[in-house]
């Protein structure tokens, strides 16, 4: 349920009613615009007089909401959310570019990456330290050793560093990342993401590989529910038919998204194609899409690449996609 205050409304009178309101033990959510504010009522609403609430000098309007999801819903905060990371913003137009390898492997390699796509004009850098893998026999990631090796990609460039947390045990070493990365596996983790909750630091959280978009919005919910507003959503593909593709990219999800909640929306073309070569199409498209952002995997040497090197792209074509991207986004904005 959502009440919607006229534009106006003295300070003291909203008090009251928010005061009222959770003496009827419900939590608000509350959402101030430009032209009116809009208090989310999230709990049993069972027992709240709707006509009542209706027939308020300062109401607008009442209106039920029939999804599960309220935290994230755009009903309950029609203004698009901006995720700040340091002087980055992500949402509400503004465009971000995550970019570097799927993983970390060493010094040189990470700050070489770095290096080159700050250059190309990305604003974050992830890399992999923690490596969900399918087969117990690959390389899994330098774990510690790799968040510090971001942490010295991020001195040499400013870049702030997305990385994957794969178990809440790891989440100590986390303490100095910007950007804490819920994978695709662990999209209905519900603990991770209870503790993401209680943390000040954005979430980027991906799509499961075969979840719906409410299950996706769901599980930001939990995050969000738990106290922390700072999340960044990503549709990286999703399990089809079709085996052209390592996943099938739903941009379609993109737009939807858009229409069902506040937050921002990127998109991953690296994971959901798994081939270098359709990766600047679909990263196109998705900006053309309304995307607020993408994350791609750059290597510097790919074919030697210890994860994923075949989807991963050189600094240099990054840089002729970083071009094409702004180019698109000068015509959509």
């Amino acid at each position: 349920m959502i009440v919607v205050l006229k534009h106006g409304v003295p300070e003291e009178k909203k008090a009251q009613l928010m005061s009222w309101l959770e003496g009827q033990g419900l939590r608000l959510h509350i959402s101030n615009g430009e032209y009116q504010t809009v208090i989310g009522l999230i709990g049993d609403v069972s027992g709240v007089d709707f006509d009542l609430v209706s027939s308020l000098e300062i109401v607008d309007s009442v209106k039920r909401v029939t999804e599960p999801f309220k935290c994230c819903n755009r009903k309950f905060h029609p203004d698009d959310m901006i995720v700040e990371v340091g002087d980055v913003k992500v949402g509400g137009g503004h465009f971000v570019m995550i970019a570097g390898p799927c993983s970390v492997e060493s010094e040189e390699q990470i700050v070489t990456v770095a290096r080159a796509v700050k250059a190309a004009g990305a604003q974050m850098l992830r890399g992999g330290a923690f490596k969900p893998r399918t087969s117990p026999y690959d390389f899994a990631g330098l774990k510690a050793e790799g968040l510090e090796l971001l942490r010295i990609a991020r001195k040499e460039t400013g870049l702030p560093i997305v990385t994957e947390l794969m178990n809440i045990n790891d989440l100590p070493l986390f303490e100095d990342v910007d950007v804490i990365q819920i994978g695709a596996r662990n999209m209905q983790n519900f603990d991770l993401l209870r503790e993401m909750g209680m943390l000040d630091k954005p979430i980027l959280l991906k799509r499961g590989l075969a979840n719906t978009l409410k299950e996706l919005l769901m599980s930001a919910e939990y995050i969000m529910a738990s106290g922390n507003e700072r999340v960044i959503l990503c549709e990286r593909g999703i399990r089809t038919f079709s085996d052209y593709t390592r996943n099938t990219l739903d941009l379609s999800a993109v737009p939807m998204l858009h229409q069902m909640t506040h937050l921002p929306v990127i998109v991953d073309p690296s994971h959901a194609t798994g081939n270098a070569k359709l990766v600047p199409p679909m990263a196109l498209a998705a900006t053309a899409g309304g995307a607020d952002g993408l994350i791609i995997e750059v290597h510097n040497d790919p074919i030697h690449a210890l994860c994923d090197g075949a989807q991963s792209l050189r600094p240099e074509d990054f840089a002729a996609l970083a071009e094409k991207v702004r180019a698109i986004r000068e015509v959509v904005a």
